[in-house]
């Protein structure tokens, strides 16, 4: 009970910092949004030959989304080293506050920016002929904010055991990179040769992203929906425990 009011708080702090800052995300926004505009129109001869634009937008939308969860997660461990560089993780240690919630408050404040940046690409998307239903949308940003969250959850921990900007920034784009490429986020992996689905096959990236897809599509009883929600859900229990194991060793 203590652990779930400390988090609460700490998401709260960290929430009103962000809205003091929205810069970040309209950045956040801004490089998804050229994707949207000025790439997936030209993908509909590949994603959906002889089909429409908007059974394009039904499969390029979710890795674009799951791209931006993946390279905006996976880099949020920068935040925490400029936090522990000027003390302020060192200064809550004064405070009654559990240690894992100010791991898990931050981890929460950063799945929350990157679900709205989501939405607003999702709603941006509207007019180009994405249509979801509600349900279906709703349950694939409950995937979309588990991928966010063991995301961030893996980049707190990086950046504990890296402290360091200019050793932090290479691994992170080395893990980053391809992990995105594996997940079929630009193009289906279908049309990959078979030992590079085989490879995608041990990425649990690429099974989120094919579970949004069926559900973009209208396949809400696709095995592959709760198969990925599965996997993702106990990846992202066991992430955020490393990440806080090591958080509170950090700070205690």
């Amino acid at each position: 009970m203590k652990l779930a009011r400390d988090t609460w708080l700490v998401f709260q702090r960290q929430l009103l910092l962000m809205a003091r800052t929205p810069v970040w995300i309209a950045v956040g926004v801004v490089q998804p949004l050229f994707y949207l505009l000025l790439f997936a129109p030209l993908l509909k001869s590949v994603l959906a030959p002889g089909g429409s634009y908007a059974d394009a937008y039904r499969i390029y939308v979710p890795g674009l989304l799951t791209a931006l969860v993946i390279m905006g997660g996976l880099f949020t461990g920068f935040t925490l080293l400029g936090e522990l560089r000027a003390g302020i993780i060192e200064r809550s240690r004064v405070t009654p506050v559990s240690r894992v919630a100010l791991l898990l408050g931050r981890a929460l404040r950063e799945t929350v920016a990157l679900l709205v940046q989501a939405v607003i690409i999702t709603l941006l998307a509207l007019p180009f002929g994405l249509s979801v239903p509600i349900g279906q949308l709703l349950l694939a940003y409950l995937l979309l904010g588990l991928m966010a969250l063991m995301a961030s959850s893996v980049s707190y921990a990086i950046a504990l055991v890296v402290p360091n900007d200019a050793a932090l920034a290479p691994v992170v784009n080395t893990i980053a990179q391809p992990i995105a490429l594996l997940s079929g986020v630009l193009l289906p992996l279908s049309l990959a040769p078979g030992w590079l689905r085989a490879v995608a096959d041990w990425n649990p990236f690429y099974w989120a992203v094919q579970g949004m897809r069926a559900l973009f599509s209208g396949h809400p009883g696709d095995p592959v929906v709760w198969r990925s929600l599965l996997l993702v859900a106990v990846l992202t229990v066991l992430m955020v425990g490393w990440a806080a194991r090591l958080f509170a060793g950090r700070v205690r």
